[in-house]
């Protein structure tokens, strides 16, 4: 899996939002952008596409900004990649259970429904709540307390 930029400043966004909206306060676009030092212009864009998922609330004028739609707790990261990039997994513009092989790559294809299972058992695992109390979910903080999951490949 390679996470984009756009799903990075989107999960890095929302975990600041989800910090500062407290009952219901807005939050700028611009302080959003300041916090995280995400550019504003890409910021917007991708606040637009989080609103258009559902998973904010903008509200224009003066006194305007941003709140989540739902409790940190109910937001998953998968929830925001999701948002910004479409399915967790793809091979090609194909999803991994909707490809088959023959021959000798046949268990090719169970493969990347393994990997796709693993991708969601950390992102679908992990909330916004999670990121702002700076604590990972026990399952997946077991992941990585292995120091093989931090050496480069």
């Amino acid at each position: 899996m390679r996470l984009t930029v756009k799903s990075e400043y989107a999960i890095r966004a929302l975990a600041e939002l989800a910090a500062r909206s407290h009952g219901g306060t807005l939050v700028t676009a611009e302080e959003l952008a300041g916090a995280q030092d995400i550019p504003r212009r890409f910021l917007l864009g991708i606040l637009a596409e989080l609103r258009k998922a559902g998973l904010v609330i903008s509200h224009r004028g003066v006194d305007g900004g941003y709140t989540l739609s739902q409790l940190p707790e109910q937001v998953t990261l998968a929830d925001i990649i999701r948002a910004v990039e479409g399915p967790l997994a793809r091979i090609g513009d194909e999803r991994p259970g909707e490809i088959t092989y023959v021959g000798a790559a046949t268990v090719l294809a169970d493969v990347w429904v393994a990997v796709r299972a693993s991708l969601r058992a950390v992102l679908e695992e992990v909330t916004l709540a999670d990121l702002v109390a700076g604590r990972l979910p026990p399952s997946v903080g077991r992941l990585t307390d292995d120091p093989a999951a931090w050496q480069r490949r």
